[in-house]
């Protein structure tokens, strides 16, 4: 069943991995009683009773899932309410409201690569990224035409093993750039994490998603 179904509760859906720990601070923090020892666990659903809900008042049920199904599982229903990234909001445009920024897993969406100048005999320049869709887009609003190359992991490699000479990567420190001889050139877009909601919950559940949006809110 849905999330827009007969329970009056409300499903989160919380992105696994490194934003994690900020966010269940975060609910913390708005009295939203998760438990501690989850954070160790290996469950993917966990339940909150109305009691431990805090201002909410309604029962929840928080559902663990990689960052990039966070916005499908909230579009299709089956959660109410998410937290994601904005770089993958930016990705996936998916039909999903986007409600608050939290201020968590801040980084940003840059330009990056070698020192040295794009070969002048390239036409296309080659760039590899993990976000196909919004490099293109940003390329393509500048009148500039790219090859992207779509790749899943160290994207640091592509312009070290000369297979993109640039690449569109999410940088926080940019220590994993310098380690690797790489520069930022410019950045795309600022990334936090968002509270985004599900359309229909918005409008079928509009108390209990008011009541978390403002517990969110008054910490943020």
């Amino acid at each position: 069943m849905g999330a827009s179904g007969r329970w009056d509760g409300l499903r989160i859906v919380l992105p696994k991995g490194r934003v994690l720990g900020e966010a269940l601070q975060l609910l913390r923090a708005a009295r939203i009683g998760v438990p501690p020892e989850e954070e160790d666990s290996r469950r993917l659903i966990i339940d909150v009773g109305r009691e431990a809900s805090g201002a909410v008042g309604a029962p929840l049920q928080f559902i663990l899932a990689k960052p990039v199904d966070v916005p499908i599982y909230v579009e299709d229903g089956a959660a109410d309410l998410g937290i994601v990234g904005k770089d993958v909001l930016l990705e996936l445009e998916r039909d999903v409201y986007e409600l608050l920024d939290l201020g968590i897993g801040a980084c940003r969406l840059s330009v990056a690569g070698l020192g040295a100048p794009l070969p002048p005999t390239r036409s296309m320049p080659r760039v590899a990224t993990k976000y196909p869709r919004t490099a293109r887009r940003f390329f393509a609003a500048r009148g500039e035409q790219v090859e992207i190359i779509a790749l899943s992991g160290s994207i640091e490699l592509a312009p070290l093993l000369g297979l993109a000479e640039r690449i569109v990567d999410i940088v926080s420190t940019g220590r994993t750039l310098r380690e690797n001889g790489l520069r930022e050139f410019e950045v795309i877009a600022p990334i936090t994490s968002r509270l985004i909601a599900n359309r229909a919950s918005l409008r079928l559940k509009a108390d209990a998603v008011g009541r978390f949006q403002a517990a969110l809110a008054a910490v943020v």
